[in-house]
């Protein structure tokens, strides 16, 4: 009876439902020949969808939920089209210099009066996007100005006044500049009539994350900075004193030309709540979306409607360009600052994610488009659609910050055996370097010790108490021990990224109630076993991990972000690599010192991974190795 019972636990453990057994994504057919470089995109009151494209059409499109949809082309001829609005019946959008303003004045579907309403500087750089808009309450709009790439491009600038900027822009044609310090500002959105932003991981920026953009604030990259001069600059922080507290990384070859910097792992860490102990104006991330794991070119923030996707309306998600996948975002306020939870929600859209936008009926519609930055999936533009099947997931629904630790709640009543057990608890925190460096490995990590639980009466929360909380860091917490209460299920996604940036004051959890039980320090675990293998006398230890074993670490080390089991993302795919027949040596001294030109048909450079620790990398190389059989 017992090996019974063990098999079905088992089974229902191993059966537990995953992402697309909640929501599944439909593809928006559109007509034939029909290129869908999806830049903007937005829903009219009357439900139809209006949609850009980076080649300069817009179209309206008819019933977008049906499965034939009637695709009317607006307008044309624009210059690469990376946002829409609506507004009194005229459509808004953002081409490459300029805010437009388009009407269609005899009502026959094609709009036939363009109107300028603010025009903004260009230098002619191929970087140079423009981002928007997005309306704010009073009817006047925002938008973000990338910076231009030079051909040193991990060293990006601002070329012409207000790029790296947002600004504010009036229906009459005023505008005041709003914030300075973007890098890549794609994911501009207006939540709760409050202006936040994605940028995309680069110099200054370790990461992708969520940050609100006040009036006046510095977001972090220092190139913008060039024109605080200006008379209508909010931002008194000049280059000069910037860069009297923070070093440029300029390292340069025999012929004098710029070489690339990599991360120092010897370098001093400095984090961005170090530096804004200098500069108050710099605007720390609100939630950090870690690179690699929830996403590697962060977009579109949406928030899910009342009435939609069940127990996470109220709560945000986030698209992603280049792992083609939507992420969400549970925030809270302590002490006037937002922070939150992070994890990951929706993967395995067929291109990359730009704009996302939602329908009358409750779906969720994302714009894709691939070309020039890469990105998982097959296709390299389109629309699909992400529709609840109205089931609940077993999730953790939100996270909120403790004086002592954190309180979990759960969709889903827990398994009160298991959610008691300290040993289904892991708390780990790490956080980025600030420098100007491209991108940042996670450092200062450190494990934090749950030391107890208490879980509520109906089992639908449980406040853990940890150790060792670092004010702003990230805190992964993952609960692979956690099952449901109704069929044993495991959590659909177990692990969570809490941005602490401010630890709330109050009681700690008395002891009453609080479980100390750990059921990991009373098991035995069984020996490592290993294939050994004798020649020459000599008995060699030959251990090849399975893609189980190993998933962890490709995400860990974000692995993930670039490459693909079986198809080529970012990068090659791993079976793809292990057909050059690489020794496990080669392939680890590859990792730590990547040689591009042994992939001359992949525009983007690997950058060296010396964060990897050498059993780490030795079990991914053994891995990829095995795959050329």
């Amino acid at each position: 009876m017992t090996f019974i019972l063990m098999s079905i636990s088992c089974f229902a453990q191993a059966e537990s439902p995953k992402e697309d057994d909640y929501f599944k994504i439909m593809k928006v057919p559109a007509p034939e020949g029909t290129i869908l470089e999806v830049g903007g995109l937005c829903t009219f009151p009357n439900g139809d969808l209006g949609v850009t494209t980076r080649r300069g059409d817009v179209f309206i499109v008819k019933n977008p939920s049906s499965l034939k949809p009637t695709f009317q082309k607006f307008a044309s001829g624009l210059h690469e089209v990376l946002g829409l609005a609506y507004k009194d019946g005229s459509l808004y959008c953002v081409q490459r210099g300029e805010l437009t303003k388009m009407t269609d004045t005899d009502n026959d579907g094609v709009a036939d009066d363009f109107e300028t309403i603010y025009a903004w500087p260009l230098s002619g750089n191929y970087h140079e996007y423009s981002f928007g808009p997005k309306l704010a309450a009073d009817g006047s709009f925002f938008v973000t100005l990338n910076l231009g790439f030079p051909p040193t491009w991990w060293n990006p600038t601002s070329m012409v006044p207000w790029r790296g900027w947002a600004l504010h822009i009036f229906e009459d044609g005023r505008v005041e500049p709003w914030a300075a310090g973007m890098r890549s500002p794609c994911g501009i959105s207006m939540i709760d009539d409050q202006l936040f932003y994605t940028d995309n991981q680069g110099d200054w920026v370790g990461s992708g994350s969520i940050m609100q953009v006040k009036k006046g604030a510095f977001m972090g990259h220092p190139a913008s900075l060039v024109w605080a001069n200006l008379p209508q600059s909010p931002i008194k922080l000049t280059t000069e004193q910037f860069f009297a507290k923070n070093e440029t990384k300029m390292i340069y070859d025999s012929k004098g030309n710029s070489v690339k910097p990599e991360n120092d792992v010897n370098a001093k860490v400095v984090t961005e709540m170090d530096m804004k102990k200098n500069f108050p104006e710099l605007q720390i991330p609100a939630v950090w979306l870690p690179h690699g794991i929830l996403g590697i070119s962060n977009s579109e923030i949406v928030k899910i409607p009342q009435g939609s996707f069940g127990p996470f309306a109220g709560q945000l998600l986030v698209g992603d360009q280049g792992q083609s996948m939507v992420s969400r975002v549970f925030m809270e306020k302590i002490n006037g600052e937002y922070q939150g939870a992070a994890w990951p929600f929706r993967s395995g859209f067929q291109s990359g994610i730009v704009r996302l936008a939602w329908g009358k009926d409750g779906s969720l519609f994302a714009g894709e488009t691939n070309r020039g930055w890469g990105s998982a999936g097959e296709a390299t533009e389109g629309i699909q659609r992400l529709v609840w099947n109205n089931k609940i997931p077993f999730e953790m629904r939100s996270i909120k910050a403790m004086p002592d630790g954190f309180e979990i709640e759960f969709t889903k009543p827990v398994d009160k055996k298991y959610a008691l057990d300290l040993a289904s608890y892991s708390v780990e925190s790490f956080i980025y370097k600030y420098h100007s460096v491209y991108g940042s490995p996670p450092v200062n990590s450190q494990k934090c010790n749950v030391k107890g639980v208490r879980v509520s009466a109906d089992g639908l929360t449980a406040r853990i108490i940890v150790a060792g909380l670092r004010k702003g860091y990230i805190h992964s917490i993952t609960l692979d021990g956690i099952r449901s209460q109704e069929n044993y299920y495991s959590l659909v996604h177990p692990t969570a990224y809490y941005t602490l940036n401010n630890i709330p004051e109050g009681k700690a959890l008395s002891l009453a109630g609080i479980s100390t039980k750990n059921s990991a320090l009373t098991k035995t675990l069984p020996s490592a076993q290993s294939k050994k293998s004798s020649s020459g006398g000599k008995t060699s230890v030959v251990k090849i991990p399975t893609y189980d074993q190993v998933k962890g670490l490709l995400v860990k080390n974000t692995c993930l972000a670039c490459h693909n089991t079986d198809k080529r993302q970012v990068g090659p795919s791993f079976k793809e690599i292990s057909t050059k027949k690489y020794t496990v040596g080669e392939l680890i001294s590859l990792i730590y010192t990547p040689k591009p030109e042994h992939w001359p048909g992949y525009s983007t450079p690997m950058p060296p991974m010396t964060n990897v620790p050498k059993d780490e990398v030795t079990k991914i190389a053994a891995w990829i190795k095995s795959l050329n059989k």
